[in-house]
């Protein structure tokens, strides 16, 4: 199964380089670009480059070998907003002793108490 995804990213990626090629080609040929058939023309193979370079971008992500620039990793505590809402933590429940997940506002007071508890140490 990995050779085929392998050969199927590596032809998606030969795919969007023809296509951005023909676009190259579009411009340098073309006596006006702004024209409604040069334009068309473009749009066209930018959208087909889209299309194609799409899976192979998402293969990577999903592998985490695709940085996302300007995406902040969330943090281990739940964090209060000025309003005292209680935003989503993305990490697994707490429990309590019969295995039930506790409610936010429960996670809130344990994560301040370690915070506190910390910062008098």
């Amino acid at each position: 199964m990995s050779k085929e995804l392998g050969l199927l990213n590596f032809v998606c990626i030969l795919v969007t380089l023809v296509f951005l090629a023909m676009i190259v080609i579009t411009a340098v040929t073309a006596g006006d670009i702004l024209t409604t058939d040069t334009l068309f023309i473009m749009t066209i193979c930018l959208v087909m480059a889209v299309m194609f370079a799409a899976s192979p971008l998402l293969y990577l992500k999903s592998q985490n070998k695709l940085p996302i620039p300007f995406m902040k990793k969330t943090s281990e505590s739940p964090t209060i907003s000025a309003s005292g809402q209680i935003a989503a933590s993305p990490r697994k429940p707490m429990l309590d002793a019969k295995g039930r997940a506790m409610p936010a506002d429960v996670r809130a007071i344990v994560a301040n108490l370690g915070q506190k508890e910390a910062s008098s140490e």
